[in-house]
């Protein structure tokens, strides 16, 4: 080794030059807390406790070769989750290299998505009853505890099987599917469906569907006409063909309207969500990510930036119904009657109402 060390003191009459470390930006310490939201939407105290949960991941024993640090490495994802801009601008705003943006972004994103399981979960039988009250203060649609859409988070044509991603509107995408509830809170998500895959048979495929299939929950989630009448999952009325029904449509759709929200503030408050310019896989981990920073954000009533407003996504036609069995069907037929039968045909509304289970 000496050896090695000597001939490259040697090497063309030139000595060895000690490397020179740039000073990295400190945003932490020299930007305000106004500035903090509008960069990262983030303000100090919510950016360490984002630093705390992903710790055991992303901690470096040493700070050799002047690593960064366990808060930088965070600011770096929160930087890209928020602006959706290139690795390039990240590191020119942060003062590292492209290339550790996009190293930094990838163990961020993955250590955030190993936190889905803590932060992303039903209403337990504490919160069912509160869930159920401000449903129905949303939209006069009682017993609902939840409501499910899918949405499509658009990435880079990818290298394999790139047929698969393309959607109904000929652009690659991950098809997300999100239950909400009043709070705007994401009570469960699936992320990992191609595109072109149609939103009833992500439902079809998911935990979820069996869970809820096998054991009943105690009130329904509101879904469009894209998912099958279930049970425990009602759709509204494709042609109503009375007042009731037509009432019970307009009280599905102002209640439902809540999970368009959600998709509205979740890509308007991360705009990474856009366009992912990434592999599939890393593309569903930085949505995780984005979907448990999205829940902690909302719980720690982080504020919304000026760029950020509670807004539904622009409408899009559901996709055509996929066939269920028909027993669902017939079962869910039985269920949406007795709710249209609860909120129409009693002309007083009071409190009991809320306790009311459908089964």
């Amino acid at each position: 080794m000496a050896g090695i060390v000597h001939r490259y003191h040697g090497f063309d009459g030139r000595g060895y030059h000690q490397r020179v470390y740039v000073e990295r930006a400190q945003p932490l310490e020299q930007y305000t807390t106004e500035e903090l939201y509008a960069h990262f939407h983030f303000g100090n105290a919510d950016i360490k406790y984002i630093a705390d949960l992903v710790m055991p991941k992303l901690q470096r024993r040493t700070r050799r070769s002047h690593s960064l640090s366990l808060e930088q490495q965070v600011l770096i994802g929160l930087r890209f989750y928020a602006s959706g801009t290139f690795y390039q601008a990240v590191s020119d705003n942060i003062g590292v290299n492209k290339s550790t943006v996009s190293d930094v972004v990838k163990a961020v994103s993955i250590a955030l998505a190993s936190l889905v399981n803590p932060f992303v979960s039903f209403p337990n039988d504490v919160q069912i009853a509160q869930t159920k009250h401000k449903f129905f203060t949303l939209g006069n649609m009682p017993n609902t505890i939840g409501v499910i859409d899918c949405t499509h988070v658009h990435i880079q044509a990818p290298h394999e099987r790139d047929w698969e991603y393309i959607n109904r509107k000929g652009r690659r995408s991950i098809n997300i599917q999100l239950v909400g509830d009043a709070d705007l809170i994401i009570t469960n998500c699936v992320v990992k469906w191609p595109g072109s895959v149609h939103d009833a048979r992500i439902l079809r495929e998911s935990a979820l569907y069996r869970e809820l299939q096998t054991n009943r929950p105690d009130g329904i989630i509101l879904g469009d006409s894209a998912y099958p009448l279930l049970p425990w999952l009602i759709t509204p009325f494709l042609a109503a063909s009375t007042p009731a029904q037509a009432r019970f449509n307009t009280a599905h759709c102002k209640t439902i309207c809540a999970i368009e929200r959600l998709n509205g503030v979740l890509k308007r408050r991360f705009a990474c969500l856009n366009y992912l310019r990434v592999e599939p896989q890393g593309a569903c981990n930085i949505i995780l990510a984005c979907i448990v920073l999205h829940n902690i954000i909302t719980r720690r009533n982080v504020p919304l930036c000026d760029d950020v407003y509670d807004a539904p996504e622009p409408f899009e036609e559901p996709d055509q119904r996929l066939a269920f069995c028909q027993n669902e069907g017939l079962s869910g037929h039985i269920v949406r009657d007795v709710s249209l039968d609860i909120i129409f045909d009693r002309l007083i509304f009071d409190d009991c109402f809320f306790e009311i289970n459908i089964r």
